[in-house]
C-alpha cells in the first residue's frame, strides 16, 4: 500500500508539470481558436534565453527568469503581429501549418546559435527528497508541482477577477460581441499569444532545470496532447485535471506494467474519452443552430 501511495503521489506531482506545459496551448486555443504547434519550441527558446542571461551574462537566476518571461511575452506578441495577423481570413489549416513551420524555424535557429550539445541549468528547485511518513517524493518533482499549481492558479485568478482577464474571456467567447461592446480584439489576441508564450517560457525553464537542455526540448510538449484532449482544449481547469490524470496513469503503468507501457496507456484513455466526450471532460461543447 505504501508503494501504491508513493507511486500515486509521484504521478500526481508529475502531472502538475504536464498541466503547466499545457497551459500555453489552452490560452492560444481558447483565445484565438488556433492550436499552436510551436508552443514547445517557445518553451525551448525560453530555456535558452534563461541560460544566456544567467550563465553567459552572469546575472542572478531571478533576474534571468524575469528577463525570460518578458522576452517570451514580447516574442508571442511579435508572432501574433507578424505571422498570425498576415494570415487573418485564411483557412485554419494554413494558420496551423504556419505554426508548424515556425516551430521548425525556432528549433533550427536554436541549434545554430547554441549548438546541439546538452546544457545544464542551475538547480532552481531543491532536489532533496520529501518524506511524508514512509512515503518518498523526489524533491524536484514535488517543488515543480507546487510551482506549476501556483502559476496556473495565478492565471485562473487573473482571468476571473481582473479587468484584463474578463476582457480576454469576453473576446474568446465571441469576437463579434466583443467588437460590439468596444473591446479591441486585435490587441487582446496579441496579448493572449504573449501570455501563452510567457507561460511556455517559464515552463521551459522549469523543465530544463529538471532535465537537460537541447534544441529538442520542445518535442516533450507533444506529450501533453493527451492532457489537452482529456481535460479539454479550451478549459484552464481541465488542464489541471487532465495533467493529474495523465501523470498518475503514467506512474502507475510504469510501476506495475513496465516502462514500455508508460507512454501507451494515456492514449488508450484518450481514445476512450474521445468516444464518450469528444470535447474533453471540461471542454465546451459547440452547438450550431441552423
Amino acid at each position: 500500500m505504501n508503494l501504491f501511495i508513493e507511486y500515486s503521489m509521484v504521478g500526481i506531482a508529475s502531472g502538475g508539470m504536464y498541466a503547466l506545459m499545457a497551459l500555453g496551448f489552452v490560452l492560444v486555443f481558447k483565445g484565438t481558436g488556433v492550436f499552436n504547434f510551436a508552443q514547445g519550441e517557445l518553451m525551448m527558446l525560453g530555456a535558452y534565453i534563461f541560460l544566456s542571461v544567467n550563465q553567459l551574462a552572469g546575472l542572478h537566476w531571478s533576474i534571468a527568469l524575469l528577463a525570460t518571461v518578458l522576452f517570451a511575452l514580447l516574442t508571442g506578441v511579435l508572432i501574433e503581429r507578424t505571422v498570425l495577423r498576415a494570415l487573418a481570413g485564411q483557412p485554419l489549416l494554413s494558420i496551423v501549418m504556419a505554426t508548424v513551420g515556425l516551430g521548425l524555424v525556432l528549433k533550427g535557429a536554436a541549434g545554430l546559435i547554441w549548438g546541439q550539445e546538452q546544457r545544464t541549468l542551475p538547480e532552481l528547485v531543491p532536489r532533496k527528497p520529501i518524506f511524508i511518513g514512509d512515503i518518498l517524493i523526489p524533491g524536484a518533482v514535488f517543488w515543480s508541482f507546487v510551482i506549476s499549481m501556483a502559476v496556473i492558479a495565478a492565471c485562473l485568478l487573473y482571468f476571473r477577477f481582473t479587468r484584463g482577464g474578463v476582457t480576454m474571456r469576453a473576446a474568446a467567447s465571441s469576437q463579434v460581441n466583443a467588437y460590439a461592446v468596444g473591446i479591441n480584439v486585435p490587441v487582446i489576441s496579441a496579448l493572449t499569444w504573449g501570455l501563452a508564450a510567457a507561460a511556455g517560457g517559464f515552463a521551459g525553464v522549469l523543465l530544463a532545470a529538471i532535465n537537460n537542455l537541447t534544441p529538442h526540448l520542445g518535442d516533450l510538449a507533444l506529450s501533453v496532447l493527451a492532457v489537452l484532449i482529456v481535460g479539454g482544449l479550451d478549459s484552464l481547469a481541465g488542464v489541471i485535471v487532465g495533467g493529474l490524470i495523465i501523470g498518475w496513469l503514467q506512474s502507475m503503468t510504469g510501476a506495475y506494467l513496465g516502462g514500455q507501457y508508460r507512454e501507451i496507456m494515456p492514449f488508450i484513455v484518450v481514445l476512450a474519452v474521445l468516444l464518450v466526450r469528444p470535447h474533453g471532460l471540461f471542454g465546451r461543447k459547440e452547438i450550431e443552430r441552423i
